[in-house]
């Protein structure tokens, strides 16, 4: 047995040169189909094939791919799939660890080894055919035998493979085809990427017919002039010739076509003119078809080849990449081949998804992180508008850990490895117009093997930019790249004088749980310093895999779930969509935050608005703008306008056609809402789809008031003991708790409504993005405090109480604490007014999670009303995606489910909310202020104790909790700590909070944010 997977020079085994992925037709109209099915020359080998899975390669059947080995007691398995998700093996799920002794070319000796075996016929059609068999994907090496001969070796697992299996073929009669794949080769030392290891046949295996004489392959370059204007169709054609013939009787054709089928030119020339072509960017991402004939001498048509072309120029110029002239933002995601249940295993459908997607969050480029995708997906991205950075299938991260970062990537040995991810790469994917950059791998370290790939790719293709991140001094990149600088280095690299590169973060705001934050800082610095080009959020998706439990719950799993060792736990839940493809509240700040349209106010006394079109390529004539005005939960107001012809970069002052001196009669503020959206259908989204809103206070002031007099108030009962404080009035009482200094119970109209008051908290359940924080936070010992309650005064008038309580907060051997001073009145209404001012001391921590209240509520107060940011979650450094205005809500539905339960739900800039129960009875709670806020069926225990969404149960209680102010959320999974003035540090504070009993039908609709009570 040849082991070729841990033979450092066995890449293969007469595997074909790599050629650009294409099929070949026999007319015109199936050519313009592109579909893979309408060619006779096509056959799929997905399906059922029969398995046989060991632990060891030498446990796996000897001679299977013998004719007369009998396979029917083994197993059916689908092709493609991972092997470990269709319950062989488990997944195992490392970011950078290699799951292996570090010892490099050598593998282990338990690799487990999957056989795959099955029977296909070759169309008579094909007899006078050369056969190609072709693998888009397997992991990570794999044997082939095709009637019991030894056809080929291949490795790299991200990579298209195809072999010559003609003289191996029985036309005519049930052939055999045999694969032994092993999990483990050579090759995966430079396949330790941040995902699940699987294994297995995992993208489509195929067969194609050849006529003896074909082509090859084709390289189509589409240059335009310095003026961007007119264009040159450069072909490089590769015809294969089996059969020795004299080539001079074949003839190729080219013929151009517009997208409505309408001829453009028509040549044998391998070098055409084109006058004034439409031009391909992401935001117009216009097409044509190029058909190559292929003619035998008598004018016969052998193949029809279609290839879509999109003219468009990449290049450096002044510090920038442009496109078309253009310097362009690139407003990108990383991602990663993943779905929830498949695997790396992607359908077709899937890939549409995720490009819809990414479209309608105002999303343009995307990193195939961190490997060449499936050949399908940059068709997509041509026709959709996406600028694509194709990656090589190349990352050996692990090797940092042990200190030895560049031992393989300097090591001349490996170069040849290393550049045939490259060839494979270009040579696939070299005529789409989307890719405007070939990146050569990440986290790999840098030396000569990386040197050698960026000479082959710039020889090989002059129409596109290399990139490589950990080439720090810009040796052969092109473009200069950085991964989670923050904000401050950011503002460096934008200003350093003599850099002639533009930079880039190909990973940024890493969205991992909760987050990420920060987002709109980084583009207020990516807009102020021209060589900052955008970058690329890391990542697009989660790749958690579904689990039902045993009660029909369902969840998401992570690293360590399966038993594998070493793991990474969940750091494979970092993206903007959960597992299932649901957004996260992330991708809908980023969404607003890269908005390609921003509307600024201008003068809303006069309404009056700002519109700036951050396009780089379009006007603004596809769009419209929606407007209305709101308050106290109506609509006064509303209108659409065409925007026009806005040009890229151009601001435009637009009139909102209002009444500025109609008058008002309201509780809340007035608000002018405005939307763009889209005025007409298009490729990725119908007609009124928003690309971006706003919400502007009105220069309004209400001509309502609402007042509570004290002197119209009922008389108060109070009764005090050791103990307790109680308080009754007409339709409320009052149990207040000295020992613990709180409110221990309230009742409204005999109705019980908290079980627990205003206790002071500091503390979250931890996210994702304090991975690093919450070590310091527990080292203080800030989520183990311990209260002592000082001194409680009580000062009884006939119509209200007040009660001043000063307690000491501070951790069991504490270097630290808070004096914390209350003031509670509690008036004949039942309305409490409480006050808090508090004054850290001693060694402090450096940030606290939170400074709030919490509070514990009848279960049936289930009904929420806020007038505050929503609809969806909010924090102080991710806000921007969410409006002021009035929202309601359930208790339940107020839950963000991460895949790792983590503090989620905030909602910031409130100033009221209100919970009741479906009679109508509640509280209502506001403040001259803004707080935050959030409201679970969970205590904050439960969330941190959680390890998966499935282990929340709810209580039988509520958990409301109002804040002062909430530390921010940033990106620190990864990415940078919270900005400054977003990370809350210790200092004296005080705030204040009303809290009103209500019926619904009785309390006034809305009530006035600065409410009074006299």
């Amino acid at each position: 047995m040849n082991k070729d997977w841990k033979d450092l020079d066995i890449l293969q085994r007469n595997r074909l040169d790599s050629r650009s992925y294409f099929f070949s037709y026999d007319n015109k109209e199936d050519a313009l189909t592109y579909e893979r099915g309408k060619s006779n020359k096509f056959m799929l080998l997905n399906g059922m094939w029969k398995f046989y899975y060991s632990n060891t390669v030498e446990e796996s059947p000897a001679e299977f791919y013998d004719d007369s080995y009998n396979v029917d007691d083994w197993d059916d398995i689908r092709v493609p799939s991972n092997w470990q998700m269709e319950g062989y093996g488990i997944p195992h799920y490392t970011d950078l660890i290699y799951p292996f002794p570090i010892d490099p070319p050598n593998v282990p000796s338990k690799n487990p080894t999957g056989c795959y075996k099955r029977k296909f016929f070759v169309p008579e059609s094909w007899n006078n055919s050369n056969i190609i068999l072709r693998f888009e994907g397997v992991d990570s090496a794999f044997h082939i035998w095709v009637n019991g001969q030894e056809v080929g070796y291949s490795q790299g697992s991200r990579m298209a493979s195809e072999f010559d299996i003609t003289k191996f073929i029985i036309k005519g009669k049930e052939n055999t085809i045999s694969i032994r794949v092993y999990q483990w080769s050579d090759g995966t030392y430079i396949e330790d990427q941040d995902m699940w290891w699987l294994s297995g046949i995992f993208r489509d295996v195929s067969l194609i017919a050849k006529s003896p004489v074909h082509i090859r392959d084709f390289f189509i370059k589409a240059y335009l002039d310095n003026e961007y204007k007119d264009a040159n169709l450069e072909i490089e054609i590769d015809i294969n010739n089996t059969t020795k013939e004299n080539l001079d009787e074949y003839k190729v054709e080219y013929i151009l076509l517009d997208k409505n089928g309408q001829e453009v030119v028509k040549s044998h020339n391998k070098n055409i003119t084109i006058k004034n072509p439409k031009k391909w960017t992401a935001e117009t991402p216009n097409l044509y078809d190029l058909l190559i004939y292929l003619r035998d001498n008598n004018g016969e048509i052998i193949e029809i080849i279609p290839s879509r072309v999109g003219f468009r120029k990449v290049e450096l110029k002044n510090g920038n990449f442009l496109v078309n002239g253009i310097p362009i933002m690139l407003r990108g995601v990383n991602r990663h081949e993943a779905h929830t249940d498949l695997g790396r295993v992607v359908p077709f459908d899937h890939m549409i998804e995720d490009i819809l997607l990414m479209k309608k969050h105002n999303i343009n480029a995307v990193r195939t992180a961190h490997y060449p995708n499936d050949p399908r997906f940059y068709d997509l991205c041509d026709i959709y508008g996406l600028y694509v950075m194709d990656e090589a299938d190349l990352e050996c991260h692990g090797f940092e850990i042990i200190g030895e970062y560049d031992k393989i990537t300097n090591d001349p040995k490996w170069e040849d490895a290393y550049v045939d991810r490259a060839i494979r790469m270009v040579e696939r994917d070299k005529n789409h117009p989307s890719i405007i950059m070939w990146s050569m791998g990440n986290e790999s370290s840098f030396g000569c093997n990386f040197v050698s790939m960026s000479n082959w790719i710039k020889n090989r293709d002059n129409t596109r930019l290399v990139h490589y991140e950990e080439d720090r001094e810009g040796k052969v990149v092109d473009v200069m790249s950085t991964m989670y600088s923050n904000h401050e280095k950011m503002i460096e690299f934008g200003e350093m004088k003599d850099m002639d590169k533009p930079h880039i973060l190909c990973e940024y705001a890493h969205a991992m749980g909760n987050g990420p934050g920060g987002l709109k800082e980084y583009w207020d610095i990516f807009y102020k310093y021209p060589r900052l080009q955008g970058g690329f959020v890391w990542e697009w998706a989660d790749h958690g895999l579904r689990k039902i439990d045993e009660n029909g719950k369902e969840y998401f799993v992570y690293g360590g779930d399966f038993g594998d060792y070493p793991n990474n736990s969940n750091f494979c839940c970092d993206g903007l969509l959960k597992p299932d493809r649901s957004p996260t509240p992330g991708l809908l700040e980023l969404k607003k935050v890269i908005e390609p349209i921003k509307i600024v106010k201008e003068d809303l006394s006069k309404g009056k608005i700002k519109i700036k079109n951050l396009y780089d390529f379009i006007d603004l004539d596809s769009f419209n703008l929606s407007f209305n005005i709101t308050g106290d939960k109506q609509v006064f107001d509303s209108g659409i306008l065409t925007l026009g012809e806005i040009k890229p970069g151009e601001e435009v002052v637009i009139d909102i056609p209002i009444d500025v001196d109609k008058k008002y009669s309201l509780y809340t503020d007035l608000f002018l809402n405005v939307e763009v959206i889209t005025n007409k259908d298009n490729k990725w989204s119908k007609k009124g789809h928003i690309i971006t809103w706003e919400s502007f206070k009105l220069p309004f002031v209400s001509k309502k008031e609402w007042y509570t007099s004290v002197s119209t108030m009922n008389n108060i009962d109070v009764y005090e003991s050791n103990i307790d404080i109680i308080i009754k009035g007409i339709n409320f009482e009052i149990i207040f708790d000295k020992i613990e200094g709180k409110v221990s119970k309230y009742l409204y109209e005999g109705i019980q409504m908290i079980d627990e008051g205003f206790n002071f908290n500091i503390w979250r359940a931890p996210i994702d993005n304090d991975m690093y924080q919450v070590k310091e936070w527990k080292k203080k010992s800030i989520n183990n405090v311990l209260t002592r309650i000082d001194s409680i005064k009580t000062n009884v008038n006939d119509k209200y109480v007040q009660i001043n309580v000063k307690s000491y907060v501070s951790p069991p051997n504490g270097d630290w604490a808070i004096e914390n001073e209350y003031e509670y009145i509690i008036y004949g209404s039942g309305d409490i007014v409480l006050s808090i001012n508090g004054k850290p001391k001693g060694k402090l921590p450096e940030t606290f999670p939170r400074i709030g209240l919490e509070m514990r509520l009848k279960n049936d107060l289930q009904n929420i009303e806020w007038y505050g940011r929503g609809p969806g979650e909010s924090y102080i450094d991710s806000k921007e995606a969410s409006m002021i205005g009035i929202y309601d809500s359930s208790v339940s539905n107020m839950l963000t489910n991460y895949v790792y339960p983590q503090e989620n739900g905030n909602r910031t800039d409130v100033k009221w909310l209100s919970i009741n129960d479906d009679r109508g009875i509640g509280l209502f709670i506001s403040t001259n202020e803004k707080f935050g806020f959030s409201v679970h069926n969970y205590t904050k225990e439960d969330i941190e104790n959680a390890k998966h969404e499935n282990e929340l149960i709810k209580r039988d209680f509520v958990t409301l909790n109002i804040d002062y102010m909430q530390h921010g959320i940033g990106s620190n999974s990864c990415g940078p700590v919270p900005l400054k003035e977003h990370s809350l540090k210790p200092h004296n504070f005080n705030f204040e909070i009303k809290i009103k009993p209500y019926w619904k039908e009785v309390l006034l609709p809305l009530v006035l944010s600065g409410e009074k009570i006299k």
